[in-house]
């Protein structure tokens, strides 16, 4: 199994990021599937995450309103659209999948991870 995250880079406050999570070995029909981001001197913070059969969402506070999570099954991918960046928006993201039909609660529950993708928000 492998996730493998793309789409990060420098984006000036108020623009957009489209980060991908392309998933290999299962299918994003069958888990729940989660951005997290870590920035540094931060704990991990769950951002969104999809259900296994897309009809339940979550998002942070932090960024409700601003970010969309949606998946595209042909592709085996997930997709988070951000919007109206913000510096403190400035992280490391990840995607994880978590083998239930429910967004996990924790983020250990997450049994696969991807690498990671820099989002850096910056003027």
């Amino acid at each position: 199994v492998q996730l493998v995250e793309s789409g990060g880079g420098l984006v000036q406050p108020g623009g957009s990021l489209r980060l991908s999570c392309a998933v290999f070995g299962l299918r994003v029909d069958s888990y729940a599937i989660g951005w997290y981001r870590q920035a540094p001197g931060k704990q991990r913070e769950g951002v969104s995450c999809i259900n296994s059969s897309a009809n339940d969402t979550y998002y942070s506070e932090s960024v409700e309103g601003r970010f969309t999570i949606s998946r595209d099954i042909a592709k085996n991918t997930v997709y988070l659209q951000m919007n109206s960046l913000k510096p403190e928006d400035t992280a490391v993201y990840y995607c994880g999948a978590s083998n239930s039909y429910y967004c996990p609660d924790t983020l250990n529950e997450y049994g696969y991870r991807g690498q990671g993708t820099q989002v850096t928000v910056s003027s």
